[in-house]
């Protein structure tokens, strides 16, 4: 996987758009697309940045290993629980379970909200 992949699937996994990430980055939404693209080549201090917005240390941007993205994505249809094969940072869990949560409690509202109307 190329590391503008790898970039856009943390991105979305993360439920962040390109928009943020590119107001994050200083850059515009267009320039940012490039650089999931590979259009415009990353040098090392685009890389730390996008690693700090993501929360993890550079080098394991660059080396997350797509097998793990693959088996641990819900279109897999599975999960892998083996912290010795989990090379997912522990605060990118925290995140995608925070995420989650925020989303579950924005459902309960707006469910809580239909059931108002008339």
């Amino acid at each position: 996987m190329k590391i503008g992949e790898k970039i856009r699937t943390i991105r979305e996994m993360k439920g962040y758009s390109q928009e943020f990430m590119a107001e994050q980055l200083s850059i515009s939404q267009r320039s940012y697309s490039k650089l999931e693209r590979e259009e415009i080549k990353l040098d090392w201090p685009k890389i730390e940045s996008i690693a700090t917005i993501f929360e993890i240390k550079p080098t394991e941007l660059i080396s997350l290993d797509e097998n793990f993205i693959f088996n641990n994505s819900p279109q897999s249809g599975k999960f892998n629980t083996n912290e010795m094969h989990n090379h997912f940072p522990e605060e990118l869990k925290k995140q995608y379970e925070l995420r989650i949560d925020h989303l579950e409690q924005e459902v309960r509202f707006l469910r809580n909200q239909l059931d108002k109307k008339p």
